[in-house]
């Protein structure tokens, strides 16, 4: 694989779950934080099964200094045997003050670890969504309350941890800038969430309810609207919204951007796998 992105997803699956061990990452030349998240989140499962594999690192210098950069080595050795142990990175290539990382790899288990998270952002988002977004103040507010709705959905509806990791780019093809937001986890996913107070039939009618209906697990009035609020302002500012559950896919597609709006039959992954993407206005 030489991209490891929501585009290759469904591929990482298959070579981490059905091969055998090693996995052979060294031909990737781009990771972005979806592919980063993503293959924890499978390190994570693979470890409830007593699964610990090896994993190849990318031979592209340029990538692991994203990975470091990203903090993703801070929790890669815990779910697998990485060759080489210890990536070697020239000096030029640490981290840099002027990064364009708005939050490394963070791990998201309790509610303060969202105050942590939110407070890193908005030291962070000034810098970069106004210089490379062109937000404003009010823009700006809204983005880190999505940032933490999305975060606070895992607290409240995974029963587990997981990850979110944040970073800004510059696509070619559009000559624009991009931030990208993943968080993952894999918990009991939104059709098992949500069963106790309605009925689906499979994964996507679940993810549905809960993003543009703004269902909840919680009876309680004002409960369930997170996400949908997320929705909303990914809309405002025409960016793109997916969310991944079991065995579906279902994503909110601007013009400029690419993808199923709905997918079913997929690989089945446990939890939660939510992208955004925001483009600079």
């Amino acid at each position: 694989m030489t991209q490891i992105t929501e585009d290759t997803f469904e591929q990482l699956l298959q070579i981490f779950i059905n091969k055998p061990s090693p996995v052979d990452l060294r031909e990737a030349a781009f990771i972005d934080p979806y592919g980063m998240v993503g293959i924890l989140e499978i390190g994570e499962l693979l470890k409830t099964s007593g699964i610990h594999k090896t994993l190849y690192l990318p031979e592209s210098e340029e990538v692991i200094k994203y990975l470091e950069r990203m903090d993703f080595f801070r929790f890669a050795g815990e779910y697998f045997v990485l060759e080489p142990h210890k990536p070697q990175l020239s000096e030029k290539y640490l981290r840099s003050p002027d990064s364009d990382v708005l939050l490394e790899i963070t791990p998201i288990e309790k509610s303060d670890d969202i105050h942590f998270i939110v407070g890193k952002v908005k030291g962070r988002a000034h810098s970069i969504l106004t210089r490379h977004l062109h937000y404003d103040e009010k823009a700006i507010n809204g983005f880190i309350v999505a940032i933490s709705e999305v975060c606070q959905n895992i607290i409240e509806h995974s029963e587990t941890k997981g990850f979110v990791g944040i970073q800004k780019y510059h696509f070619q093809n559009l000559n624009k800038n991009v931030v990208k937001i993943a968080v993952m986890d894999i918990g009991i996913g939104f059709k098992k969430s949500l069963s106790e107070r309605f009925q689906f039939k499979n994964d996507l009618d679940a993810i549905e309810k809960a993003l543009m209906h703004g269902a909840s697990r919680y009876a309680d009035e004002g409960r369930g609207h997170g996400l949908a609020a997320v929705r909303r302002f990914v809309n405002q500012w025409n960016g793109k919204f997916s969310i991944r559950s079991g065995t579906a896919r279902l994503s909110i597609i601007p013009e400029w951007a690419r993808g199923k709006e709905k997918e079913t039959k997929l690989t089945y992954f446990p939890g939660s796998q939510i992208n955004i993407l925001l483009a600079e206005v």
